[in-house]
């Protein structure tokens, strides 16, 4: 529930054991969301799935190599009407590595180990999806993951050319979010931005719902989702600044996440020479300079006020203007 509120669209839950799809029943009843069980090595927990009634499957073809377990799972599947992912991991390409090594290691160049361990990656896929085409099964969702994000980025863009199915993006094993943010938002952006993917998830060694925030913001950034709640910007600060402007934008995003429900766009700027141009489409702005602010709600200026009122008398224009939006007196900047 937690991740459902946070924006995630669907929910990815491990079913190793079978405790874990005797669960699954309950989770299904009480998740806002469609449930993806991903399961690992025994197909009977795929099977359990389905019939608890999951919304997909996730198969990493590392893990479930045999062609008749394989089998079983797409007719249940195809039976129910239900999707599968075929996830494949850098990690899960471990045997057939094993069997180039020493062509690996004698590798002088890290482009020369990228191209050999994406081109593992693109066999194994199309080794496993024959499976899938033996049974006239389509309904079919690839991912392709890796730690780095040129081999995340390369790959994905060799997927979309030669498969016609829709792509899950992600970076795996990212490492904590100081790291993993970087990481995944530079091959999931770099990716997005040239219209490769159709769902995402950024991972962290983390709560999930810091993941689901990140890739909102990842992909409002990009203009691929509406945002449904108020965005801060501001200026980074330069020799011009008077005021403690990072204390501020501190309070007033603290402000927003818990006082303005709309999706206003908010600007916190710290002096008026590249201010206005710079948060030019802000629904409030607020210009900050010596001792003083000016106020501007939707390019018209309402107030000057003292430094030390900056924060009330911005957090009062932004309630006003979402009261006259939900009364209908005013639109937002952006809004359809």
């Amino acid at each position: 529930r937690k991740l459902a509120q946070a924006g995630a669209d669907l929910v990815r839950v491990a079913v190793p054991d079978k405790r874990d799809t005797e669960a699954l029943p309950h989770i299904l009843a009480a998740s806002p969301v469609p449930i993806v069980a991903d399961v690992h090595f025994h197909f009977e927990r795929a099977l359990e799935a389905i019939a608890a009634g999951v919304h997909k499957i996730r198969l990493n073809p590392g893990n479930l190599q045999d062609r008749a377990k394989v089998n079983r799972v797409i007719a249940a599947c195809k039976e129910r009407g239900i999707p599968i992912r075929v996830g494949v991991n850098e990690g899960g390409i471990v045997e057939r590595r094993d069997k180039e090594r020493r062509a690996l290691e004698k590798a002088t160049l890290a482009q020369d180990y990228t191209a050999n361990l994406i081109r593992l990656m693109l066999e194994k896929l199309e080794d496993y999806l024959r499976i899938f085409d033996d049974n006239d099964f389509h309904d079919v969702v690839i991912s392709a993951k890796s730690i780095d994000p040129r081999v995340v980025i390369d790959v994905y863009t060799a997927i979309s050319q030669r498969f016609d199915y829709p792509l899950h993006l992600g970076v795996t094993h990212a490492g904590p979010p100081e790291t993993g943010r970087i990481r995944s938002i530079a091959a999931l952006g770099t990716l997005l931005a040239n219209g490769i993917g159709d769902t995402i998830r950024i991972s962290y060694a983390a709560d999930p719902v810091h993941e689901v925030e990140d890739g909102k913001e990842l992909l409002c950034a990009l203009g691929l989702r509406r945002r449904s709640e108020p965005e801060l910007i501001a200026c980074p600060t330069c020799g011009r600044i008077e005021v403690d402007l990072f204390k501020l934008v501190t309070q007033v995003r603290e402000k927003l996440a818990t006082e303005i429900r709309l999706p206003m766009k908010v600007a916190v700027m710290g002096c008026v020479v590249n201010g206005p141009g710079e948060c030019e489409g802000a629904d409030v702005a607020i210009f900050a300079g010596k001792g003083k602010g000016i106020i501007y709600v939707q390019g018209e200026q309402k107030q000057t006020v003292a430094e030390e009122r900056m924060l009330d008398a911005l957090l009062t224009e932004c309630r006003d203007l979402e009261a006259r939006v939900q009364r209908g007196e005013a639109r937002l900047h952006g809004s359809a």
